[in-house]
């Protein structure tokens, strides 16, 4: 029914059942993770009215389990990125898992989904560190790429005069790929989402 993907990392899809509306996943080694995304796999919608409360819980023996809430997914909005690593431990709030079973290891965290109403999600403040603002992060993540790809292609720039023929390799003028980064920029200016169409 559902999906959890660690950047990095494998998809997992095998979620562990602990109610018959609750589920969850085990983040391995969850301090060198940033971000998580959780899915729905297309195999089973929600019930009509409900979705998916998403949480995210630390391991920490001395209080158990500290669950917060990240954010929800519905049959409109089958997914969704969740930042971590901003999150604290010891900041939750009221959760629907009780106490669950924490895993043994220190360095294992959970990923949760609870099954709710629509009506109760609608209702919920997620932890403010989770949020992933998705046209900002992405205009900004574009951005980082397109100065990333300027730079590094600008590295082996060489004038004319310091080329060596070479018949089996191709060369790119640095103001086509100056054009082509002016060209991105302005169309994403203009709408972010340009690339979808």
């Amino acid at each position: 029914m559902f999906g959890c993907l660690v950047a990095g990392r494998l998809v997992q899809t095998d979620a562990q059942q602990v109610a018959s509306d609750k589920f969850v996943f085990n983040l391995l080694d969850y301090e060198k993770v940033n971000h998580v995304v959780v899915f729905m796999l297309g195999t089973v919608p929600f019930p009509v009215g409900m979705g998916g409360a998403v949480y995210f819980s630390f391991p920490d023996p001395a209080v158990g389990q500290v669950w917060q809430l990240l954010g929800f997914i519905t049959n409109e909005k089958p997914s969704a990125i969740f930042r971590i690593s901003g999150l604290e431990a010891g900041e939750g709030g009221a959760h629907p898992f009780g106490m669950m079973a924490v895993p043994q290891a220190l360095s294992v965290a959970q990923v949760g989904v609870s099954i709710e109403s629509l009506d109760l999600l609608a209702q919920q403040t997620p932890v403010s560190t989770s949020a992933v603002s998705t046209a900002d992060s992405f205009t900004q993540f574009t951005q980082k790429m397109l100065e990333s790809l300027y730079n590094f292609t600008s590295s082996f720039a060489l004038s004319q005069s310091q080329m060596t023929p070479n018949p089996s390799e191709m060369f790119v003028p640095a103001s086509s790929i100056l054009k082509w980064y002016e060209n991105f920029q302005r169309r994403m200016m203009q709408n972010p989402n340009f690339w979808k169409t």
